[in-house]
């Protein structure tokens, strides 16, 4: 992914070393305020104490894997990605954003397979932001997040919940790319390989290979916001309640032929070793309109559902 974030190299001092420096002069503000006196002085101190609450905009401290994207007036002087307490220019714009990865659970929808039969599809995906910049100018949530900030008496109620919305508003983008990028992903393929040629990939079959294309496709589509798609995987596949039930007995019907052949190839292998064995041991001579009665008898007892009934015979074998 091209990134075109770049570091904070801007004016930054130790967080702990400045608050002690500003009460040694909130101390000597007091002092000349209160001990000296005097209008030019208080005038004088009155500013001071102005500029000493406008410094304290400068703190701020920044957790691992947190980033702040700096804004001065502006314009963009990097992205600030140490962790710890520190002190910068106070008229700096600190865009607050978190690097964490998070989960994103896409609700099943319903989309055409390649057949165009109608399945419901869903997906649970990891993402975290990559690029910064990207994150915060190539995509306007900037706007949806201050939208979408709570107030109380028309004064915003905290800077985290301003961040919270920062990140959601991400997230609806990721769920938005994602829903179209399934979409995509979905259509390409059939559900099962009984809609398709033996051999072809099929949302069923794919397994990782639709997971690996489903991960390039959202990253594809993410790489303008910045963001990194860390795993993506279906989740939930079925076809749609309209031809479930009609699928499911197509399903039944297949599997009650695979079961049938395989039935069938091994009667017929035991009746095969059931005459060889008869004429290798010499136990009877059969001629050919017998050995089809024999095989048809064996048959039947192999392959019915149900237990073969026994008759007994009192004539002769041809009666």
């Amino acid at each position: 992914m091209e990134t075109k974030e770049k570091i904070f190299n801007g004016f930054k001092l130790n967080g702990f070393l400045v608050l002690f420096l500003h009460l040694i002069v909130l101390t000597g503000i007091i002092l000349w305020c209160f001990l000296i006196g005097g209008l030019p002085f208080n005038l004088a101190g009155g500013v001071l104490i102005a500029v000493w609450l406008v410094l304290l905009a400068g703190y701020m401290q920044q957790e691992p894997n947190e980033a702040r994207v700096m804004v001065f007036f502006g314009e963009y002087k990097g992205t600030f990605r140490d962790t710890g307490f520190f002190w910068v220019n106070p008229f700096m714009n600190k865009k607050k954003l978190s690097l964490r990865a998070r989960n994103l659970d896409v609700e099943p929808i319903k989309v055409n397979d390649q057949i165009g039969n109608p399945i419901l599809i869903g997906l649970v995906l990891v993402w975290k932001l990559k690029d910064t910049y990207k994150a915060m100018f190539e995509i306007d949530a900037q706007t949806m997040a201050e939208s979408a900030i709570p107030t109380k008496n028309g004064r915003e109620v905290s800077m985290a919940n301003t961040v919270a919305n920062r990140m959601n508003a991400f997230e609806n983008f990721v769920k938005i790319q994602s829903d179209a990028a399934l979409r995509q992903v979905a259509g390409q393929y059939a559900y099962d390989d009984n809609e398709s040629e033996r051999g072809d990939l099929t949302l069923r079959s794919g397994g990782e290979e639709i997971n690996e294309q489903l991960e390039q496709k959202l990253n594809e589509r993410l790489a303008m916001a910045g963001i990194e798609i860390v795993e993506a995987r279906i989740n939930y596949l079925a076809y749609a309640p309209e031809i479930a039930a009609v699928m499911l007995r197509r399903q039944q019907a297949s599997a009650i032929i695979s079961a049938r052949e395989k039935i069938v190839e091994g009667a017929v292998s035991m009746v095969h070793m059931a005459l060889d064995k008869l004429s290798k041991d010499e136990i009877v001579e059969l001629d050919e309109e017998r050995k089809v009665a024999m095989v048809s008898n064996l048959l039947v007892v192999l392959c019915a559902d149900e237990a073969a009934q026994p008759v007994v015979n009192t004539g002769t074998l041809h009666h």
